[in-house]
Parts: structure tokens; sequence; C-alpha cells
């Protein structure tokens, strides 16, 4: 599979999915990003709309708070967990 930069803003992320934020481990992704930068990609998959986050919500959520405007994602075509 083929990695792909994407922007933030273009990813939807599912209101039951942000329960799902760890900010400890928010901010121990964000110092790994700032250090090394992204090492896994993030998994997204279109629905015809919008590119709907499969995996990676603390990564994404790390590229956010360091003012990112990309990452590196994964699309995949169906649901992945």
């Amino acid at each position: 599979m083929d990695t792909y930069k994407i922007t933030i803003e273009e990813v939807y992320v599912p209101a039951k999915r942000k329960r799902d934020i760890d900010q400890a481990k928010v901010n121990e992704i964000a110092e790994s990003m700032m250090e090394d930068g992204q090492k896994v990609p993030i998994m997204v998959r279109d629905d015809g709309k919008r590119l709907v986050l499969v995996e990676g919500l603390q990564r994404l959520e790390a590229a956010r708070a360091l003012g990112e405007e990309t990452i590196q994602a994964l699309k995949v075509s169906a649901r992945q967990r």
C-alpha cells in the first residue's frame, strides 16, 4: 500500500472515536514526532464524501497539536481494526 500526504483538516473523526483521545499518549507521540518525524501513517477510508479516520487517532491529534498541516496516511478500502 502506498502512503499519501493529506491535510489534517480533510480527515473526519467520528464522534464516538473522539472519546478515545488519550492526552498522555498524544503528548508522547508528539515528542517522538518532533524528534523523529512521523513513523507510522494513519489509516483513512474514502466514503465518497470525505476521508474517514480508521486508525491513528493519537497520531492525528499529536500532529494537530504540533501545528502540522499534513500527515502521512494509508488509504484503505474497508474498515480495519
